[in-house]
């Protein structure tokens, strides 16, 4: 650390006590009492470098009095830096550094001395000291400013303060890789003008590493927070990047706030520890953690991809917890609305920290979060992934942040589905908050769906067929519609439409199989008129034929046994007719979902397979449906 030594004699206090006594071989004149301490000193030296000193002394020898006394309440710095002005007026050696130089000038401005009572005085020595040593070098600029919170009304006058903020503002938003001598001086290998390392003045040619962007953060948070504020408005101002500014908030948030950091243990204490001497004074309570959350809420831009995704939502947790302002939750949801394409299912899952604990996740929030994405997605024009046509999807779904939201979305739900506490609209609501467009498949909704289910089997029937409208049967794949075929949970309209949709998914497939396979053979075909095949062409068509086959066995092996469900659901449904009458059958009908006119199953079966039995069917329900027309 840079310092400068002043005066010349030998030192010559001493102190016993709560006193401190000059051995100079005179007897003392006049004692200065300041705080618990007490100077028994000399006028002269006093009075021919301070003004104030000066004046003080004549009033007290107006008194009368031989050996006057004379009360420093508000000198700047207490009884410690009073001792250093006493011995600077005796003319003894006095060091000058970085963590004493702001407590000197604010004292010799409030003592007055000045040039005009001798030249070279201490306002003149601090200042320059001030101007040409410690501010050109960071870490006594830092120094220094750390010190000024202790006096910061006599540094303010002094525009201290504002000086050696600007000084930090400056080196910080300068690269030091631009310059061939360290701005810093972090403690690394000194260089010379030429860039080159320097080992005991002599140069050694190796060039230094390179310092990244954030090489202040941990300097800058050692700053109490008004003075580290003051700092980062600085820098905005001067034009620095967003993204180093957000970094560094971030280093300081995580330093100061234990619970961002939740899952790294030790690291808690650790930084709670350094948090006592430098910053707030103290270990943080609960309301200090209150005021630092709300000011990185203020100085934090509102943009995205500034900040991680997780450390926002750990923001918004200890936001939560420490019950701060609903300005501050909602901005921060704001901002994690603005990037919740790039949340995990872990950063949803917060707890539920209200007092009427409704349920166990803070299902709630997620919404808001998510009504902010879509109304960010509506502004910035995010296109849908894919569309519906006929009951086909048209296009392949990418992995646009809607779809991954989607995902996100439909995940959570399957989480939170088991919460007994979770009411039927809420869930509902989460749900359908996600547009139909982004979800390429509703495979992720009806699974979570039946997790609901599975939880709340005290549903009524109208409620679970309300609750298995939020999901599109088009839409799910031949895994899904085979598992929903089966599954009791659900209700007997919706089973039905998974048969119908799955029958028309298989009858597609095979569609699709025999245009891959003619397009196989006319291929070969082809090749053949040309050239001839291979030995290892041939193999290659075998295998390709073979496993065509195999796939489509088991497709038709498959549509066979739908078409036998469908044809006992059939059956069920008309023994019930028969044994309460038209007017039964009638109810029973319109309870599935089915008209007189159309019978889905039948008519499906006729449009999947071609064996010769399925006219006859056909001609069967024709005839019953006359009949019950007569009736």
């Amino acid at each position: 650390m840079a310092c400068m030594k002043l005066g010349s004699k030998t030192d010559a206090f001493r102190r016993q006590g709560q006193a401190w006594f000059c051995t100079t071989g005179l007897p003392s004149d006049i004692v200065v009492e300041v705080g618990e301490m007490s100077f028994h000193l000399h006028k002269f030296p006093l009075l021919s470098r301070s003004g104030v000193m000066e004046r003080l002394i004549a009033e007290a020898s107006e008194e009368g009095e031989e050996k006057c006394s004379i009360n420093l309440p508000d000198i700047p710095g207490g009884a410690k830096t009073f001792e250093l002005v006493g011995k600077f007026c005796y003319g003894v050696k006095l060091e000058l550094t970085a963590s004493n130089v702001v407590y000197l000038r604010c004292a010799a401005e409030h003592l007055e001395m000045t040039e005009e009572y001798g030249e070279g005085n201490l306002i003149t020595q601090t200042e320059t000291f001030l101007n040409q040593v410690v501010l050109r070098n960071w870490k006594d600029s830092l120094r220094a400013l750390q010190t000024c919170d202790d006096i910061i009304s006599h540094a303010e006058e002094l525009n201290i303060t504002k000086r050696c903020i600007e000084s930090l503002a400056m080196k910080a938003s300068t690269d030091p890789n631009l310059f061939g001598w360290p701005i810093m001086e972090h403690g690394g290998p000194m260089q010379s003008p030429g860039g080159s390392v320097l080992w005991n003045g002599i140069s050694t040619g190796a060039r230094p590493k390179n310092t990244s962007s954030d090489w202040w953060y941990e300097d800058s948070s050692t700053l109490s927070l008004p003075l580290y504020k003051r700092l980062i408005a600085v820098m905005d101002s001067r034009g620095i990047r967003q993204e180093i500014i957000s970094g560094s908030l971030t280093f300081y948030a995580k330093k100061y706030l234990p619970g961002l950091n939740r899952r790294q243990g030790a690291n808690d204490s650790n930084s709670s520890a350094r948090l006592a001497p430098v910053a707030l004074g103290a270990a943080p309570s609960e309301e200090d953690q209150k005021l630092l959350l709300e000011e990185i809420d203020r100085l934090l831009p509102i943009q995205k991809g500034l900040v991680p995704t997780k450390f926002l939502f750990g923001l918004l947790r200890t936001a939560m917890i420490l019950r701060a302002s609903p300005s501050c939750l909602l901005n921060f949801e704001k901002r994690i609305g603005m990037q919740l394409d790039q949340a995990t299912l872990e950063d949803l899952l917060m707890p539920n920290f209200s007092y009427s604990m409704e349920t166990l996740y803070n299902v709630d929030c997620v919404q808001r979060i998510l009504e902010h994405f879509l109304a960010m997605d509506q502004i910035t024009g995010g296109a849908s992934p894919c569309s519906v046509d006929d009951g086909q999807i048209i296009g392949s779904p990418s992995l646009t942040p809607i779809t991954m939201v989607a995902k996100l979305i439909d995940g959570y739900l399957a989480e939170v589905a088991p919460d007994i506490n979770l009411k039927l609209p809420k869930f509902q609501a989460l749900a359908a908050s996600v547009p139909d467009y982004a979800r390429p498949l509703d495979d992720g909704l009806y699974r979570a769906i039946d997790i609901y289910l599975k939880s709340h089997p005290w549903l009524s029937e109208s409620d679970r067929e309300q609750l298995c409208r939020l999901m599109d049967c088009q839409k799910l794949s031949l895994e899904a519609c085979t598992h929903a075929a089966q599954n009791e949970r659900l209700p007997l309209r919706i089973v039905v439409q998974v048969l119908f949709f799955e029958q028309l998914q298989l009858r597609t497939s095979i569609a699709g199989c025999f245009l891959v396979s003619d397009n196989l053979d006319g291929s070969r075909q082809l090749r053949s008129g040309f050239a001839g095949s291979t030995e290892g062409g041939w193999a290659s068509a075998v295998r390709e034929n073979q496993v065509l086959k195999v796939g489509m066995d088991n497709m038709r092996m498959r549509v066979s046994e739908l078409e036998k469900e469908c044809s006992n659901m059939r059956q069920e449904i008309e023994k019930l007719g028969r044994g309460k009458g038209s007017s039964t059958w009638g109810n029973v009908s319109k309870k599935f979902g089915f008209r007189l006119k159309s019978q889905m199953c039948s008519a499906q079966e006729g449009s999947v397979s071609n064996q010769n039995n399925g006219s006859g069917k056909i001609e069967k329900v024709k005839d019953r449906q006359g009949k019950l027309k007569k009736n």
